[in-house]
């Protein structure tokens, strides 16, 4: 929790209690249901929640925002952008029903109101969003074809909108056609901890 508040230390008291009750929730739900590397849970706040928060240091989007989260898992990024910014709207979806149950789940516990949740695949969301996010999903070319209906034409933020990914090491060989136009950003230039170091940020105006 301490690394949280590092790096957004305007956090809300209801923000602070949110992200405190995460270094709960989610270790008895692993207990259950295997969201998380059981080898990793103890890295929770670091590897994934701060992990997650790297796109808030990218971008802040203006209230009103709608947000789609692809193959979301046990909740991430999008249960943690949620909490940081609850004035827009978030939508998780995960082929795996029981993973699904559990980032519902932790969202109710926590009085999370800006966010919804469908199990399917991606082809079933028809819905149009500002953002497309995604955490280590799959690779950029083949993620692109899926999700490039679901981006809305409306332009609200000062970037375009898009697809914004959270990758590791070398993404050459998956930008394919869209080479030209992916910006990446080093994780490393906004957190100091390790797990950084090969870590980036994909953005794709699309």
């Amino acid at each position: 929790m301490d690394s949280i508040l590092r790096y957004f230390p305007s956090l809300t008291d209801k923000q602070k209690e949110q992200f405190e009750k995460l270094g709960t929730l989610y270790p008895e739900w692993n207990e259950k249901i295997n969201v998380i590397s059981r080898k990793d849970i103890e890295n929770l706040y670091t590897n994934h929640i701060l992990h997650s928060l790297a796109i808030g240091k990218f971008i802040t989007p203006v209230p009103g925002t709608k947000i789609l989260d692809m193959g979301t898992g046990g909740g991430f990024p999008g249960i943690p952008l949620a909490i940081l910014f609850p004035d827009c709207s978030f939508h998780l979806i995960d082929r795996i029903g029981k993973k699904i149950k559990v980032a519902q789940s932790i969202a109710d516990a926590i009085g999370l109101r800006n966010v919804t949740f469908q199990h399917g695949d991606i082809g079933e969301c028809r819905n149009k969003y500002d953002f497309v996010v995604s955490r280590a999903v799959m690779r950029l070319d083949d993620l692109v074809p899926l999700i490039r209906k679901n981006i809305s034409k409306e332009n609200i933020n000062g970037y375009g909108n898009g697809l914004i990914c959270l990758k590791g090491g070398d993404l050459t060989g998956e930008k394919g056609k869209y080479a030209k136009d992916v910006m990446e950003f080093d994780l490393s230039n906004y957190f100091s901890e390790p797990f950084f170091e090969t870590k980036k940020l994909v953005y794709l105006p699309l």
